[in-house]
């Protein structure tokens, strides 16, 4: 049986080249997100250690363009993990930040992967930062920092060098992660018919 070569440029060797480099871009754009969508081992490793279950049934609930929702099946629900967000925040400009205060878009900007582990009551457990692709703020993903995160409720708004210790060089990385630790908080209050402490607002 005859076999057909696809040449470009009159060339196998460059044909071969081009359908290599295709694909690696493919398989690339593919782990980038699936970043988002899988859960990260270190996750996992901090469930089984607060809940004390060794097999946890993870469900998702919610998800969007950059993040999603899960909750967690367990059999008493008294200070253990109950909901589960993962999630990625574009921060700054790829190739470097800006003196802009405001996250890159989408398709510009660098980004960091996180999770937060909440309670039955919706109260923030855990923060992990377990990804990060930027050039600056890398201090965020220290686990004393996002310590500061613990027991948020979303009943009022995360103001820098107020509720949330500034960085000196990190400052968009700090407002990205706070205004999203924020956001999916009172949407997962929303998401299970929950009311915060005080006033919920958008």
């Amino acid at each position: 049986m005859p076999v057909s070569v696809l040449c470009f440029n009159n060339s196998p060797v460059k044909t071969l080249s081009f359908i290599v480099g295709i694909c690696m871009i493919g398989c690339y754009a593919i782990k980038a997100q699936t970043n988002i969508d899988s859960v990260p081992g270190l996750l996992i490793r901090e469930l089984i250690k607060i809940n004390g279950e060794r097999a946890p049934n993870i469900l998702p609930i919610d998800h969007f363009s950059n993040g999603k929702f899960y909750k967690v099946e367990i059999n008493s629900e008294e200070h253990k993990i109950k909901y589960i967000y993962i999630g990625r925040v574009n921060t700054c400009r790829a190739g470097g930040c800006s003196g802009s205060s405001e996250p890159a878009t989408q398709s510009e900007s660098e980004y960091f992967d996180y999770y937060i582990l909440y309670n039955a009551n919706c109260l923030v457990r855990s923060v992990k930062v377990y990804n990060y692709q930027a050039t600056h703020g890398q201090e965020i993903a220290a686990t004393g920092w996002l310590k500061q995160f613990i027991g948020y409720d979303g009943s009022y708004s995360l103001t820098g060098n107020k509720h949330i210790d500034a960085i000196s060089g990190a400052t968009i990385s700090v407002f990205a992660i706070s205004a999203d630790v924020e956001a999916k908080t009172k949407r997962l209050f929303r998401l299970i018919g929950k009311q915060t402490g005080g006033a919920m607002t958008d």
